[in-house]
């Protein structure tokens, strides 16, 4: 293996490899917003009454937290602790959150919740199958017999992942860096 001399020509090629390497690792941090006003919901996870949501983010996304603000109602004798959502790929039983904004209120009525979590931090994050999908489903913890059980009455989630693909600017910025390597190595062969 012949090493670079130190010249301008090894510094160039060693900042390029550096920014290729940075272009190839970085991942498209983005945000979904969802808005749950009005869903209902029905039955324990996995039943066919229960509202399902499916967004595509990208083959192998990263899902890394959740923040939400959120107006719930139970309807007596369910409670606001009960009422659930899950977030998974479209592989239900498969790596995902099972989120309870109301947890600790053993009560019927309504409440708002708010907060943020870090899903990464906490060892919750997960990634989406090959098909990109993100299934979202609206449930319960308990089944008392109503229908519905509760009512998300407003609010939305914002729920951030991580595309695991660059993004096409990464691409572009590589290829042009392949094509100045494979030009800067026709020239150092011209010279010897």
């Amino acid at each position: 293996m012949k090493a670079i001399p130190n010249t301008r020509t090894g510094a160039l090629l060693g900042g390029l490899a550096l920014l290729l390497a940075m272009a190839s690792a970085s991942a498209r941090a983005d945000s979904l917003v969802v808005d749950v006003t009005g869903i209902a919901s029905r039955d324990l996870l996995g039943s066919s009454a229960n509202t399902v949501l499916s967004f595509n983010i990208g083959a192998g996304s990263h899902v890394t937290g959740l923040s939400w603000d959120v107006t719930l109602q139970a309807l007596a004798p369910s409670w606001l602790s009960e009422m659930q959502l899950s977030f998974s790929g479209s592989d239900a039983s498969g790596p995902g959150v099972l989120f309870t904004p109301g947890l600790g209120s053993d009560q019927s009525g309504s409440a708002q919740f708010s907060g943020q979590s870090s899903w990464t931090a906490q060892g919750l994050d997960f990634r989406v199958g090959t098909d990109g999908v993100l299934r979202l489903e609206f449930s319960e913890a308990a089944a008392d017999g109503l229908t519905p059980d509760g009512i998300w009455k407003s609010g939305h989630l914002h729920l951030d992942y991580a595309a695991a693909v660059p993004e096409p600017a990464s691409y572009g910025l590589m290829g042009l860096g392949l094509l100045l390597l494979l030009g800067l190595q026709q020239r150092q062969a011209r010279k010897d």
